[in-house]
């Protein structure tokens, strides 16, 4: 009736065998002296007051938003709890005269 139709799998792809390759001598490595590390370049970032506050400002700002949206969540929980147990309490009222009758 219904078969599904299946796709006609992809036609294997022949390959060349691989070339063996086989060490002719062996060569040892000799340790150089070690290099020391260059010395850090980049300059130190240098706190003003103004940016001392920006960074205040934007810390207070992104604790703001994420309890925002922690509190609007946890609200959207209580509410959908609320409904469940409304509709649990109608239910139960309505299945309850349904057995008495």
């Amino acid at each position: 009736m219904l078969r599904p139709k299946y796709p006609n799998p992809p036609a294997p792809v022949t390959t060349s065998r691989p070339t063996v390759i086989t060490p002719t001598a062996i060569h040892t490595h000799q340790p150089s002296a070690p290099v020391p590390a260059p010395a850090p370049t980049a300059p130190q970032a240098r706190l003003t007051p103004g940016s001392i506050a920006a960074l205040v400002a934007g810390g207070a700002g992104a604790v703001l938003v994420i309890g925002t949206v922690l509190v609007s969540l946890l609200l959207a929980v209580a509410i959908t709890a609320g409904s469940v147990a409304i509709c649990a309490v109608v239910l139960r009222s309505l299945l309850k005269q349904h057995t008495r009758h």
